[in-house]
């Protein structure tokens, strides 16, 4: 297998042996790889480096697979996450999947399967390179009260902010997210885990609301 793009992927596991095993093999297929052993560090570098994938173990003395998810959603939202785990289990998976993670491996990897998982991955994942940089807590709160079915005034009111200001941050959320109307906006971030969308019908009413009063 070979890879001409040089896409960076974060490699996570407390095993030191893991993480340079699992390294050497995707360095060979050409990625650069950057392994961690602690989850702050990690996060740490997802906060300033480029990462086209980020690859978790599922059970960690300091923060599980899940919880790792759901911080790294925070911090790089279109960044795509596999999790990898020997205690794999029918309910852990659908929480990995719920919680952004784009697919699910078992240990022992196997490499041909593994790589070739990581390569499906990577090809698919186009929203990287249409993405700034990680959404702050401000455009968080706006995304999280728009998803609430706010409009921009009301948004505008609750922060004590100007109309303009509270569009701009809905602006940058589109750029961030790579979408360019509010149902994408709102299905977008549902998808990669940034917030949970209501009922559908009522979920409908929202967001014509806020598109009608926006």
């Amino acid at each position: 297998m070979a890879n001409t793009a040089k896409q960076h992927i974060f490699f996570l596991d407390d095993e030191l042996d893991v993480c340079e095993a699992t390294s050497r093999a995707l360095e060979e297929c050409g990625f650069e790889v950057s392994h961690f052993t602690h989850v702050a560090d990690c996060l740490e570098q997802l906060r300033s480096q480029k990462c086209d994938l980020l690859i978790t173990d599922l059970k960690m003395p300091e923060l599980d697979g899940i919880e790792v998810l759901r911080e790294a959603r925070n911090i790089a939202p279109w960044v795509p996450l596999l999790i990898v785990s020997g205690y794999g289990d029918v309910p852990t998976v659908v929480t990995a999947i719920k919680g952004g993670a784009v697919d699910f491996v078992e240990k022992p990897l196997g490499r041909e399967n593994f790589l070739s998982k990581v390569e499906s991955i990577l090809a698919q994942s186009t929203v990287a390179d249409s993405l700034g940089k990680p959404l702050t807590n401000k455009e968080m709160a706006v995304l999280r009260l728009i998803a609430e079915g706010k409009t921009n005034k009301q948004v505008a009111h609750l922060f004590h902010r100007s109309l303009r200001t509270i569009e701009l941050h809905r602006h940058h959320l589109m750029v961030k997210l790579g979408v360019d109307n509010i149902v994408d906006l709102l299905e977008r971030a549902a998808q990669i885990g940034l917030i949970e969308l209501p009922a559908k019908q009522g979920r409908d009413e929202e967001t014509q609301n806020v598109e009608l009063e926006s």
